[in-house]
């Protein structure tokens, strides 16, 4: 590999995005779900294969969830290496939440991310994290607050470390999802 591959300049883009997530889907890890999800020569993600595996949405309160891919490079050493996280909070404590987020913490997953950005198409970007080694539950809390105006609720934060950045899901054409599926095949995506 030829150690002197830069193809790209960049101007200045627009400067009115948005920054932020509105969503979050969980799938399990799986070989076959990694061994089937093509991510091309740009690190954009064409194809996701599922399986009979679903998708779990997770809709989030406005402003408050993020997503972070950290470099982390030793010029000594010659190794460079990516840790994304995604940082996720919920409104409420809840039984429900309280065994979902218990499962979460037992499961190695992919994470897939759906920015407030927008990309050329007028659709949310997606993001696809943990493609190759998961993601993992690592840190939270569960709080009622103090004061009235406190949040009540969930922080959780996943996290993982990849040799790779975190990738985008190639534009779909009309609802998230709806052109990555193998085969043709619609990926199943749980809401509730």
């Amino acid at each position: 590999m030829a150690c002197t591959l830069i193809t790209h300049g960049r101007g200045l883009d627009c400067n009115r995005v948005s920054g932020g997530i509105r969503a979050v889907y969980f799938g399990v890890y799986d070989t076959t779900i990694v061994d089937q999800t093509t991510i091309n020569s740009t690190g954009e993600v064409t194809i996701v294969g599922m399986g009979s595996t679903s998708l779990y949405r997770y809709a989030l309160p406005r402003g408050v969830a993020s997503v972070t891919d950290t470099i982390v490079g030793s010029t000594e050493n010659g190794t460079i290496y990516y840790t994304p996280s995604v940082q996720v909070i919920y409104n409420r404590l809840t039984t429900q939440d309280q065994h979902q987020i218990k499962l979460l913490g037992q499961t190695q997953l992919v994470v897939f991310a759906e920015c407030n950005a927008l990309n050329a198409n007028d659709q949310n970007v997606i993001l696809c994290l943990g493609s190759a080694n998961g993601m993992q539950l690592n840190a939270g809390t569960e709080a009622t607050g103090a004061a009235w105006g406190d949040r009540n609720g969930y922080d959780i934060t996943f996290d993982g470390m990849e040799a790779l950045p975190m990738a985008i899901c190639k534009d779909y054409t009309s609802t998230p999802f709806d052109n990555l599926g193998t085969a043709g095949a619609l990926i199943p995506i749980v809401t509730a």
